[in-house]
């Protein structure tokens, strides 16, 4: 499934299996906590899209790289 979220004024598609909602609220509850890192809002605005797997968030940069962020 895919649910667009939006973190700082920017909208990114976040791909994750239906049966894993719990942790798309925990991704939700890891961007309130990283508001103020202003490292990761830099970062945030080169995400293309975010993809779910369990409880790791892999964010995709739009030329291809990715960051892994655990979100537990």
């Amino acid at each position: 499934m895919t649910k667009v979220i939006t973190f700082k004024n920017r909208t990114v598609p976040v791909h994750y299996p239906s049966e894993q909602t719990t942790y798309l609220e925990m991704l939700q509850n890891k961007l309130r906590e990283m508001e103020y890192n202003f490292d990761f809002r830099k970062k945030w605005k080169r995400i293309a899209s975010v993809e779910m797997v369990r409880d790791v968030a892999i964010l995709q940069y739009n030329d291809g790289t990715k960051l892994y962020m655990d979100v537990s």
